[in-house]
Order: structure tokens, then sequence, then C-alpha cells
């Protein structure tokens, strides 16, 4: 054999099992008799001339080739397999001839030898593959064979795209099927979402040789191709999040059997007086409260919508749910957590609508302390949805008794957290408006109007409605998912911040909380125990601590032991770790393309932190941090130190930014 292939030779001497060969080729070699293949001969006279030996060769190389033209050596697999597992060649060529010659012997070995998806040479027998072996080996050619087309055509199309990437051009597209386009399309997408195959791995190494490692090649390369666009959130590649809600059209006989449970037993309203207060183009309303003065006291009454109701736990439908984790809330625009028809419709607390609830009765004193905690079910309407906007209008002029109340209660809870080691941060909220898509969109931002009073209201009544749940089930035993930040504070970390120097010093003591079932401080919050419930629709923590609460309510044993619990925690962590990176990143992207399209305007920035050789300057108006060598800014310099400042260079892919200039206001 040589190069997979059978050559024919003659042999001029034979020693020791040792053999000296003249080739076809004319080649004199020297070669082990073991190394023979079973079928050789005939055996011809010794005294042939070198020129008479070339012509033997020639003549049973041409008289072989034509039998094995001939052949069909998949009848014979047709006939062999599943009768006998292996046999030597003569057993074939029983099947074709009476007495093989030996040109037709060594034209049959041949023919079986290039079969390899149908027989292994295992000397001196063949053996015969299995039907399901065959089909294997088959499908294995055939991706092999399409990987090297893949491959091929990939390593021009690639160099063709990074040229004109490189030379800022529209890209001259060599000529390819369909398939292969395609095929080549997949693996660019799943390179950008970090999600290629092994066998996709191995041809993106290929076809990617030769070309710069860079960390969004890919993405860099299919928007030059047109595959995907400008400005693609590749986060949510990463993060393998389905933006919009096409992605519950999969699921749509579990959504339209859970609609029908809800319709079946939808009941009248047991109550009617309570309100929500949101943002003006919320549509997933998650709670709402109403509130009284009672002689020694408050009584709060906060109610979540409750999406658990008819829910199927483990059915697809909720593992797709948990598997997105949270809403997202970006500048481009939102995707729910659950699907639309739920997280916006059914179960979204929209005034005028019936809607199951979980109610909970929170009594304190006159000095806000949390006296005790009576959770309960029920079906109840809204009375109103209210903007921030409109109730902090009627809080500042005490138009409505009911939220100057909700008001009173709110600042004395955040006194009372404060004095526990609470951290608040206030800082300005820019809102990030994209309008367009792809290479059209454009970006505004603006500083959100602040609501301080209604605002305060709904942030301090969650953090009771989340802490005072956890203490609650603390006390019966109700296992539930908790966020703790178990970490000892100085004292001068407690209070609320508003000036950026202070912010960047008080979060820089901060850890981040953790996910578990344990019951524990949440520090920064100044609570013994917090266990996110408040938000069932938008965030799937939640979502599982409501229905925990619920079911102990109506069954006396909640959904989930504890060890269930901790095994969920595994795979939600993951999750909401993978999805929270997301909001976390993509307005950040949004903000620097804002900024590189005037980076040589001057912007206002303020110095927060000059430890080191390098200063970090924050812009409030954009919540942006930027660094820069100290020398840039000066020699004197202090936290809260006021400059102009603009950039030389911002890319939004890579996440930097250089400081241009700084000047001192």
């Amino acid at each position: 054999m040589h190069g997979d292939q059978p050559q024919l030779a003659w042999v001029l001497e034979e020693a020791s099992s040792k053999l000296r060969l003249l080739t076809i080729n004319k080649r004199e070699m020297k070669l082990p008799a073991a190394r023979l293949l079973p079928w050789y001969g005939p055996t011809l006279s010794a005294e042939l001339s070198r020129q008479d030996i070339q012509n033997t060769l020639n003549e049973h190389q041409a008289a072989r080739g034509e039998i094995l033209a001939g052949l069909d050596v998949m009848e014979l697999w047709d006939l062999a397999q599943g009768e006998m597992e292996s046999a030597p060649l003569s057993w074939f060529a029983d099947l074709l001839w009476e007495d093989a010659t030996p040109d037709q012997l060594a034209a049959l070995g041949c023919a079986m030898l290039q079969a390899k998806t149908h027989f292994k040479f295992r000397p001196p027998n063949f053996e015969i593959w299995s039907a399901e072996k065959v089909a294997l080996k088959m499908q294995q050619k055939a991706e092999e064979k399409a990987r090297e087309a893949v491959t091929s055509a990939g390593q021009t199309l690639l160099q063709t795209l990074w040229a004109a990437y490189s030379q800022g051009r529209t890209p001259k597209l060599p000529a390819m099927n369909p398939e292969l386009s395609a095929s080549l399309e997949q693996i660019l997408k799943h390179k950008v979402g970090d999600s290629l195959d092994e066998t996709e791995r191995k041809v993106w190494t290929a076809i990617s040789k030769g070309l710069p490692d860079q960390q969004h090649l890919a993405l860099l390369l299919a928007q030059t191709w047109g595959v995907l666009p400008r400005h693609h959130n590749y986060h949510l590649d990463e993060a393998d999040f389905a933006w919009g809600d096409s992605w519950s059209e999969s699921y749509t006989n579990e959504i339209n059997e859970i609609e029908k449970r809800f319709s079946n037993q939808a009941a009248t309203a047991e109550i009617d007086d309570f309100i929500s207060i949101d943002g003006i183009t919320t549509r997933d309303i998650d709670d709402a409260f109403r509130i009284e003065k009672t002689d020694t006291g408050y009584t709060l009454s906060i109610a979540l919508a409750r999406p658990d109701e008819h829910w199927e736990f483990g059915s697809p439908l909720d593992k797709a749910v948990l598997y997105r984790a949270t809403s997202l809330y970006l500048p481009e625009g939102t995707s729910h957590m659950m699907p639309e028809q739920f997280g916006t419709g059914l179960y979204s607390l929209i005034q005028g609508e019936t809607r199951p609830a979980m109610i909970t009765d929170f009594s304190l004193n006159n000095e806000g302390k949390l006296l005790s905690v009576t959770p309960r079910t029920a079906w109840i309407t809204v009375k109103a949805n209210i903007t921030y906007e409109s109730a902090d209008t009627a809080i500042a002029n005490g138009t409505d008794e009911s939220l100057v109340l909700a008001h009173q209660l709110a600042e004395k809870l955040i006194e009372r957290r404060i004095a526990s080691g609470a951290c608040v941060i206030r800082k300005p909220e820019p809102i990030v408006t994209v309008s367009g898509e792809g290479a059209q969109s454009s970006v505004e931002i603006t500083l959100k109007e602040p609501s301080p009073r209604s605002e305060l209201v709904i942030s301090e009544f969650m953090v009771l409605a989340n802490s005072g749940l956890a203490l609650w089930a603390k006390e019966n035993n109700v296992p539930l998912l908790h966020r703790t930040q178990d970490i000892a504070l100085p004292q001068e970390s407690a209070g609320i911040f508003t000036e950026p120097a202070a912010i960047l010093r008080a979060v820089k003591l901060l850890l981040p909380p953790t996910l578990e079932t344990n019951p524990k401080r949440h520090a920064a919050l100044g609570v013994p125990a917090y266990a996110p419930i408040t938000s069932p629709l938008r965030r799937y923590t939640d979502f599982i601590n409501i229905s925990q609460v619920c079911t102990y309510l109506t069954n006396g044993t909640p959904r989930l032991d504890k060890e269930a619990l901790k095994h969920l925690i595994i795979h939600l962590r993951m999750r909401i770790q993978a999805v929270s990176a997301v909001q976390r990143f993509r307005p950040r992207y949004w903000k620097l393309v804002y900024l590189a399209k005037q980076r040589k305007q001057f912007q206002s920035a303020v110095l927060v932190e000059e430890a080191g050789p390098m200063a970090t300057l924050a812009m409030p108006h954009l919540q942006v941090n930027v660094r820069a060598p100290k020398k840039m800014l000066g020699d004197k310099l202090y936290p809260g130190q006021q400059f102009q400042i603009n950039f030389s260079r911002i890319d939004p892919l890579t996440n930097e930014i250089r400081l241009g200039e700084a000047l001192e206001e």
C-alpha cells in the first residue's frame, strides 16, 4: 500500500522474508514480505528483462482496471451483511466467479479497500459493517465532505470580508451555492453568540486562520457581509436570550390551556380600592397597594400579581420562562420574561380588571416599626394605575390623602433603614432612547425628571414587602430564595448619597448580594432578611417565591422544600448572571454610540477618585465613568473637582473610551 492505495510491483529477489521489488513506476524498493497484500500473483518467469517486466505490469494493471470498473461491491455487501461479520477475499470472489484469476482477485480486493464505509480490511479478512454502522459512516463521510467544502469556501469569504472591512468598502462576494452560504452564515452567528459546537469550532479555526485575533471578529465580518445589522445586540446572542415575544409561539397550546383555566376560575373581586404607581409606559404591573391610618400606626396592604395561579411548574413553558430568568428593559425596547399574553395582559394588575393576587397586610406602629405580616390570596380589581409624575404632584399638593399617608410612612421606613445601616444611592437617571434600526439607528439621551416622593413610596414599600415576607417565611418555615449581603459595613457607609465621589466610595464598600435559601442580613438595604417577591411577572426568583408562599397558604405546605430550592439555585444563578449582563452592558453600548458622534464636544465631568497613576471621572448626566492619566488633569486634584472633557477615541463595540482633553472648570 502507498498513499492509501494498493500498488502493483514485481518481486526481483527474496531473502530472509524481505523482498526487493520493482514497482510499476520503475522504482526499486525493499519491503518485508508481511507487507504484501494476501492476493498476490501470478508467478511468472524470473528471466524476463526489465522492459518485459514493465510491459507485464502494465498489462495486468490495465486488465485489473477493466475488471474493477465492472464490479459492484455494494451488491456483495448486501449479500454479506447480516450473514457474516468477516470473511477472506476468496469468499467474496466465490460469489462472483467460479475460479477467480489473480487479476480478478486483485481488482476485487482493490474495490473493497475503496469501500471504506462498508468494509474494513483486517488482514487477511474483510470485516463487514452492519447497516447501522454503514449509515453512520455514510453520514460522517457526507459531513466531512460538506465540512471540506465549507472550509474551502469560508477561507475565501472571510479573507474577502476582512479586506473589505479594513478598507471601509463594500465586499465583492465570491460565488457560493445557497447551502454553503447558509452554513457559513450559521457559523459566523454561532461564533458571535459563543455557541459553536465542536465541528463548527474546527471549521472556524480553519477559515479564520491568518485573520487578526480580534474579540469581535465574527461580528464585524457578519456585519460586513450583511447577515447581521450594524449595532447588532451580540449580548443577547451570548446570553441565548430570544428577543421579543415570538419565542412564546412554540408554547401556544400551553398558553391556551392556562387562559382556559383562568377563565374557568375567575371570581368576583373581593377588594377594589388598590392603586398602583408605575412609569407611564409600564404594561407589566406587578404590584398595587392601599394604606390606612390606625390608632396605633398604619395598616399597609400590598397586592402582588399571581401568574403562578394556573401555572404548571416543570412544563416546557415553565422551563422556557426559567431560562429567560428576567425581563429586559433596553434602550431599543422591552422583552418580557413571561409570554406577553400573561405578563402584560392576563395577570398584569390593570385597572378595572379582575385579577388573582396575593395580598399581604403589614401592621406598623406610628414610628414605622413592623409589627405583623399577614399574607392571603384573593381576587381583586385595581382602582387606578397612576404614574409616578401624577402621584408625586398629588403628594406635593396634598390632594390625595392616601398618597400623602403613603409618603409619610415611606419617610419613616427609610429613616429606620438608614438607622440600621442602609446605604441609599440616589443619582440622575439618563433615559436612552433608540429610534430606527441598523445603520439608521439614532440615539437620544435625556435626564428623567425625578418624582422623589412617589418613587420613595414605591421603593420603600417594595423593600418592606420583600423583607417582611422573608421574616414571615422564616417564622413559618417556608423556604424562599433570599438575596443576602451579610457583610460588616463601617458606620460612614450608612445614609443617602447623591454626590458622585461619595457614591463611588460607598459602592466600593459593598459586595454583590448572593442568592441562597437561608435568610440573612442584606447590609446595603439595612434589613435582617430579604426575599425578592414583588416582581413575579418580571423575575423568576420572585415568581418562585410567590408560588412558595401561596401554596403554603392554600395547602399548608410550600411547593418546594429547601433542598429543591438549592438545586434550582444552581441553574437559576447561571441564567440570571447571563441575562443580567445584557441589561448591564447594552445601555452603556448605546451611551458610547451617543458619545462617539460628539466626541469632540466638551462634556461635564467630576473627579471621583485619584488613587494611583490614573484618575476616575464621572459624567453624572450619562452615568458613565472614564479613566485618565492624572498628569492630563493637572497637579492639584481632589474629589468633586469639575472638568470639561472630550475624547480622542470611543469604540462602543470594545467598550473603549479615551480622554482627549480635560479643562478644569
